[in-house]
C-alpha cells in the first residue's frame, strides 16, 4: 500500500478505494486486509489481536451504517424528485440533503481510517485523521446552518475552528510529508 500523491491516505495499487469508481476495489482493500490479517495472526500479540478484531468489527458495523445512511439518502432524493419537492429556490431543502452527503462522507473517512488499522500500516489513533473527521464535521454544520437564525459569534467561532483544525492538519501533513521523506532517504542510503 502505497501514499496517494497528496500523502494522505493509502492506495491501493494507485487508485483511491473511496473514489466513485472504486466501489468494488473498497471490498477488495477489506478483503486483501482480511487476508493479511490471517497471515499475521500467529505473529499477532494477544493485544494486537484485540485491536485487530475491534478493527474488524468497527468496519462492518460502520459499514452497516454507511449502507444504510446511503439507502436513506437515496430514498429521500428520489421522493423529492419524484413529488416534485425538489424546488432550487428552497435552501431548506439543499441544506439538509447536502448535510446527509457529508455525513455519508464522514462515515466513510472514518471507516478508511480504520482500514488502514487492518493493514497494520497504521496505530489505531491517527491525528491527521482525527483533524480531518473534525473538519469535515464543521464543514458539514456550515452547510445546515441557517445564517439568518445564528448569532454572529457562534459563526465567528465555528471559523475560527476551521482555521485552527486546518492549521493543525497543513502542519500534520507537512511533518508526515517530512517523515516520509526521511525514511525514504535512510532505505536509499542503507542500499
Amino acid at each position: 500500500m502505497q501514499p496517494s500523491e497528496e500523502g494522505d491516505h493509502p492506495s491501493t495499487n494507485g487508485t483511491d478505494p473511496r473514489s466513485p469508481m472504486g466501489t468494488g476495489r473498497a471490498a477488495a482493500a477489506v478483503d486483501h486486509a482480511l487476508r493479511e490479517t490471517r497471515e499475521a495472526w500467529p505473529g499477532l500479540s494477544t493485544y494486537e489481536r484485540f485491536e485487530q478484531v475491534v478493527s474488524l468489527v468497527l468496519t462492518g458495523l460502520i459499514s452497516l451504517v454507511i449502507a444504510a445512511a446511503l439507502v436513506n439518502l437515496t430514498f429521500r432524493i428520489l421522493m423529492l424528485v419524484l413529488f416534485g419537492l425538489l424546488d432550487p429556490a428552497e435552501t431548506g431543502v439543499f441544506q439538509a440533503i447536502f448535510g446527509m452527503i457529508f455525513t455519508v462522507l464522514i462515515a466513510l473517512e472514518f471507516n478508511h481510517s480504520i482500514i488502514g488499522v487492518l493493514h497494520r500500516k497504521e496505530s489505531i489513533v491517527q491525528v491527521r485523521t482525527v483533524v480531518l473527521i473534525a473538519l469535515l464535521a464543521l464543514v458539514r454544520k456550515f452547510i445546515i446552518l441557517d445564517a439568518t437564525k445564528t448569532e454572529p459569534l457562534t459563526i465567528i467561532g465555528l471559523a475560527a475552528a476551521i482555521l485552527a483544525l486546518g492549521s493543525v492538519h497543513w502542519l500534520v501533513r507537512d511533518q508526515d510529508r517530512k517523515d516520509a521523506a526521511v525514511r525514504e532517504h535512510e532505505g536509499t542510503a542503507a542500499e
